[in-house]
C-alpha cells in the first residue's frame, strides 16, 4: 500500500500544518481519497457550504475523482437549526446515491467566523483487468 499526501494546486492552500488529501493506493490501481475538513468564505451556511463543495471538487479533480465517488461526508455544524440551508447546497452537489453521512453540532471551529466544516472520503475505481499487486491480468 501506498499512501501520498498532497496539497493540490487547483485549491486554496490549507491554513495550517496539514496536507489536503492523502491517497491510499489500493493493489488493483484504485485509491480511495481522504480530505481534510474544509472550511469558506461567506456571510451565512449556504454561501459557506457551496465554497466548502467547490473546493472538495478541485481537491478531487486534481485526484481524477469527483463529488459522484464520495463515499462518506462528516459534517460540522455550530448551529444545527442551520441544516436545512446545508442539507439544500449538498444535494446541489451531491446530486446521485447519498454517501455515508454524519452531522454534529460543535461549539465552534477553529476560526471564529466559520459557520461548518465539511470533510470527505472518495473511492476511486481501479483499472479494469487489474489483480491483487498491483500489475495488469494478461
Amino acid at each position: 500500500m501506498q499512501i501520498t499526501l498532497d496539497d493540490p494546486a487547483a485549491a486554496p492552500r490549507p491554513l495550517g500544518p496539514y496536507s489536503q488529501v492523502a491517497r491510499v493506493q489500493l493493489d488493483d490501481g484504485g485509491a480511495l481519497l481522504y480530505l481534510s475538513g474544509q472550511i469558506a468564505e461567506g456571510a451565512d451556511v449556504a454561501a459557506q457550504s457551496r465554497g466548502i463543495f467547490e473546493t472538495l471538487d478541485a481537491l478531487l479533480t486534481a485526484h481524477g475523482a469527483t463529488l459522484a465517488d464520495v463515499i462518506n461526508i462528516r459534517t460540522f455544524l455550530t448551529d444545527i437549526g442551520t441544516l436545512a440551508e446545508y442539507a439544500a447546497v449538498r444535494r446541489e452537489f451531491l446530486t446521485g446515491t447519498p454517501p455515508t453521512s454524519t452531522t454534529v453540532e460543535v461549539p465552534r471551529l477553529f476560526r471564529p467566523e466559520a459557520l461548518i466544516e465539511v470533510d470527505v472520503v472518495a473511492a476511486v475505481a481501479g483499472r479494469p483487468g487489474a489483480r491483487p499487486g498491483g500489475g495488469l491480468a494478461q
